[in-house]
């Protein structure tokens, strides 16, 4: 038999989370496993029965994003859905940051909440169809992470590398260049430093990412 999704509301409205509660219930799969009034009471109730998903308000005392915060350091394993009337970008960027895997405003119907729940039970994200268009500008508007700079190494250094690609060994490179061991030890060590890494091979895949 299928494992039941469990479900957590959160919502200090009493008539409208035990409407929601009376709909999932004629999902099958589904199971409401407790009610939380506030943040503490959600908080609690959520370390206590480790729902599967739990449907957050976010203005309700206490604090939604911050129940939220707290909920999923400690139950990791535990996904959010915010479900609200606020389409606010602080209560949405705020429920984002918190780490929320779903934001759906409160005129959703029952048949997209039973999807975001299926959705973020599977490891995915759900975003509110409305509020896409506000999140894709917002990315949008990022600035472009920056290139890398080239690392600068000497020619030594670009030597021993080139060596070191054709599958040279620190002696076979001392040997071919006419160094002493410790001295190409030496410069071998100075660019896996200047490159970031810490083998070799990482340090060859860098110097072709990077063009060198």
């Amino acid at each position: 038999m299928t494992e039941r999704i469990t479900l957590l509301l959160a919502d200090d409205h009493t008539l409208f989370r035990e409407g929601l509660a009376s709909l999932l219930a004629e999902e099958p799969g589904l199971q409401v496993i407790a009610h939380a009034r506030d943040a503490e009471e959600a908080i609690e109730l959520a370390v206590r029965y480790r729902p599967h998903v739990v449907l957050m308000d976010v203005r309700m005392p206490g604090g939604g994003v911050r129940a939220t915060r707290e909920i999923l350091r400690r139950c990791p394993e535990t996904r959010v859905i915010m479900l609200t009337v606020s389409d606010e970008d602080e209560d949405l960027w705020g429920a984002i940051a918190a780490g929320a895997h779903g934001y759906l405003l409160k005129d959703a119907t029952i048949e997209e909440v039973i999807a975001a729940i299926r959705h973020v039970v599977a490891g995915k994200a759900i975003l509110d169809p409305t509020l896409t268009p506000r999140v894709l500008a917002w990315l949008a508007g990022l600035p472009t992470p920056p290139v890398p700079a080239l690392p600068s190494l000497t020619l030594r250094e670009r030597e021993i590398l080139a060596l070191m690609a054709r599958g040279l060994t620190n002696k076979e490179i001392a040997a071919h260049l006419g160094l002493a061991l410790p001295t190409v030890k030496l410069y071998a060590r100075r660019l896996l430093r200047k490159l970031g890494v810490r083998s070799r091979a990482e340090a060859i895949a860098q110097a072709r990412r990077l063009g060198l």
